[in-house]
């Protein structure tokens, strides 16, 4: 049909074309304008006809069940004495808020075996296929971003702003850049062939792996687990993805949320498994024959253990371990920016309670602008409200609170200056909630621990560089052994902005913003102590994917003339009767192939390949 339809604007177009080339002037007739508006109108009708025009499909999600009776736990934890279960509750108010139980190792096989069984179905579906289903899944997003946002709230703490932002914003982006991009990055691409390949033709196919696994932290329990998903979906493949046993709850929901969007469209739900465990069964879904690929969101110690077990079956692994990025803040910046990056600064540093792996760890001002600095940030890190409806939320846990505050204490009894927080916070409403005060520690040094581990927490710390020169700003920089996000503030015209860019170590850097580089989906990863590899953008569909490259014969179906093929020329088949002479033609078969010019190609490339045959 479609091919029918495009016949005819093609065939009017050829006539208009004709009857322009038989004009001398502008004046067309009526007959040629005929045609023209003819052709215009088939093709849309050919355009509409091929284009997609699939249409969300809605459907509905039940919202997870809250107890009736609001219970404040005396003390919050997952763990509860004498049981295996995982206590779920608010870390924001200690509400309970039910029981998960946890997968064992048979639950783990299941789910695999459950996932390939639809994957193989899955794989022959076309990117148009795929693209509806996200289409449905943005839709879904879009129409109940509140209830998604109260439910990531809930389970972790944070605030309806944070959540927008940090759960709705980047998941509406990754599956707007999917449906949009997704298709350039996986389909078929054709690569070049050289002198003595020129009868070939190659081609590099991106296929399915097949189940692939996402181990992904709790900080954004519905982006961390849908992102994973998103990509899986697109790129043919099933997935299995290992939860936080800190965020157990909203799990459920969200994984009927992502399964709803492929019931919609007539595909099996079972292409999406989701696995809560404690870590002493993790492994036997990290070390699984079954997994083909591995995307780990954590912390380092941990990635030491997924990569030590992935190992055992050769499971490749990205891993994304959080870093200690700096926001490097030039001299240069124009006075009237500085209020804005101020703004940007707190939001870096303070958005979901500084419990962000891409959150600003590091403000590092060269001396000209410092003290400015300083004195702006003060009294507006102060003024900062501690609630789940207020500035600065909840943290997942209490359990990083002692640490935090020895960091702090180190540094000051090294010189730094504690203006504002550094402790734990009793939330007068809420006291079984797990609040730290937002901290604003400045003059801190290289040399102090907390300039070198990272916090996850609502602690915002500054450093000054020792001059304004770039090498003194990347020593401060770059002193960490960590590299994921990065910014830098300056002048558009600043010289020092190109060379930090170039010579910052960090796997994302963004020049006069901050964390942009995910909000367009471009590759997400780090170096050094912040792990390897990459997903989001093109980098990251790919890495799903079996990348098989394809060489054949260009002209092997000429039968007329017996195609042609690689054959083995008498001089190099075995047995090889006369070594040196074979040794000759391939040296000739090098030149002819390699040679920088045609003169020695055809001397001593062509002259050995014949003197030899």
């Amino acid at each position: 049909m479609a091919e029918t339809l495009m016949e005819a604007p093609r065939s009017l177009l050829i006539q208009l074309r004709l009857a322009i080339q038989e004009k001398t002037s502008l004046d067309i007739s009526e007959s040629a304008w005929s045609i023209v508006w003819s052709g215009i109108a088939l093709f849309a009708v050919w355009y509409m006809a091929v284009r997609e025009n699939d249409k969300p499909i809605l459907y509905r999600v039940p919202s997870p069940k809250v107890p009736e009776n609001a219970e404040i736990l005396e003390e919050p934890a997952i763990k509860v004495s004498g049981s295996t279960a995982v206590q779920c509750y608010a870390p924001a108010t200690g509400q309970f808020l039910g029981f998960a139980n946890p997968s064992s190792s048979n639950a783990i096989d299941r789910a695999i075996e459950q996932a390939k069984a639809a994957q193989e179905q899955w794989a022959t579906t076309s990117f148009r296929e795929r693209r509806a289903v996200l289409r449905t899944l943005l839709q879904h997003v879009l129409d109940n971003q509140e209830e998604i946002c109260r439910v990531a709230c809930l389970d972790s703490g944070k605030s309806m702003v944070d959540a927008q932002l940090g759960e709705i914003l980047v998941t509406a982006e990754k599956l707007e850049w999917t449906i949009k991009h997704g298709e350039k990055a996986l389909r078929p691409s054709r690569r070049p062939t050289n002198l003595l390949m020129s009868y070939k033709r190659n081609t590099v196919y991106h296929e399915p792996l097949g189940v692939v696994a996402a181990l992904v932290s709790w900080n954004y329990p519905f982006h961390n687990f849908i992102g994973p998903v998103i990509s899986a979906l697109f790129s043919g493949n099933g997935i299995v993805v290992k939860v936080s046993e800190q965020t157990a709850w909203s799990s459920g929901y969200f994984t009927s949320i992502a399964r709803g969007a492929l019931v919609a469209h007539g595909h099996n739900p079972s292409l999406i498994q989701t696995v809560v465990c404690w870590p002493q069964t993790a492994s036997h879904l990290t070390s699984h024959p079954g997994i083909s690929h591995i995307t780990f969101i954590g912390s380092r110690p941990v990635c030491h253990k997924v990569a030590a077990s992935a190992a055992k079956a050769l499971i490749p692994v990205v891993a994304e371990l959080g870093g200690k990025d700096a926001s490097i803040i030039l001299d240069s910046l124009p006075d009237r920016d500085v209020p804005r990056v101020v703004e940007t600064l707190l939001r870096g540093s303070f958005q979901a309670a500084g419990q962000n792996c891409i959150g600003i760890e590091r403000i590092i001002a060269t001396p000209g602008i410092y003290d400015r600095l300083v004195s702006l940030l003060e009294p507006r890190v102060k003024s900062l409200r501690l609630g789940q409806d207020k500035d600065v939320g909840a943290m997942i846990s209490d359990s990083s609170f002692s640490r935090l505050e020895s960091l702090i204490s180190e540094a000051v009894s090294k010189g730094a200056r504690l203006l504002a927080g550094g402790r734990r916070y009793t939330h007068p409403d809420h006291p079984k909630g797990h609040y730290f005060t937002p901290t604003l520690l400045v003059d801190v040094t290289p040399d102090m621990a907390i300039a070198n581990e990272e916090c996850f927490a609502p602690v915002m710390t500054v450093m000054k560089t020792p001059s304004d020169r770039v090498e003194d700003i990347l020593s401060v920089a770059n002193a960490p052994d960590f590299g994921l996000g990065s910014s830098v503030f300056g002048g558009e015209t600043d010289p020092r902005i190109p060379v930090i860019v170039k010579k910052i170590k960090a796997g994302m850097i963004a020049v006069n913003d901050f964390g942009a580089t995910y909000a367009v989906q471009l590759p997400f990863g780090g170096v050094a102590g912040s792990g390897y590899g990459r997903f989001a953008g093109e980098e990251g569909l790919r890495g799903l994917c079996n990348v098989k490259s394809v060489c054949e014969d260009r002209f092997g179906a000429w039968w007329w003339f017996g195609g042609v093929r690689t054959s083995i020329p008498p001089a190099m088949r075995y047995p090889v009767n006369d070594q040196e002479r074979s040794s000759r033609f391939a040296r000739g078969v090098v030149e002819m192939g390699y040679a920088p010019g045609w003169g020695r190609k055809l001397a001593k490339g062509l002259g050995n390949i014949m003197g030899n045959m």
